[in-house]
């Protein structure tokens, strides 16, 4: 008896720290919290990215460069405290920085209001090390198509 009453304390405590969100999530959680409150808008995206390290930065100006080019319809906002891109104030495509959750890469990613749509499965973020014209042609691709 005494065994099984360990086994559901430790199942207890398990899944009581599986709903522990962390220090980066909770900061995010936050940020989109104010988000829905104040104003947004392309302003917005570019203190956001002004505040990234390099080599986010960077990657993050690039981007914002080719997406604003690739779909004009699209508005910037941040969301979660990323930059995002938006059609009718739905979130279409958004960048992570590898530095907001201390991941080895950055992610462009892309909701579900994205028409990306391919069979019964496709892929919805990217990981990116470095923009290269061969990344920034299918990135343009990606983000014309996720609009149409």
């Amino acid at each position: 008896m005494k065994n099984i009453e360990s086994s559901a304390k430790s199942i207890n405590r398990t899944s009581k720290s599986s709903a522990v969100f962390t220090d980066e999530e909770r900061i995010a959680m936050k940020e989109r919290a104010r988000e829905d409150g104040g104003t947004n808008g392309e302003s917005a995206v570019l203190a956001k990215i002004a505040e990234m390290s390099e080599p986010d930065r960077l990657m993050a100006e690039r981007l914002h460069v080719i997406i604003k080019a690739a779909a004009p319809a699209l508005s910037p906002r941040t969301w979660y405290g990323m930059p995002a891109y938006a059609k009718d104030g739905k979130v279409v495509c958004f960048f992570q920085s590898a530095e907001k959750f201390k991941t080895r890469y950055a992610t462009l990613g892309f909701s579900d209001k994205a028409n990306l749509d391919e069979a019964d499965m496709w892929p919805t973020a990217f990981a990116l090390k470095q923009l290269t014209a061969t990344e920034e042609s299918r990135i343009t691709a990606l983000v014309e198509r996720a609009v149409r």
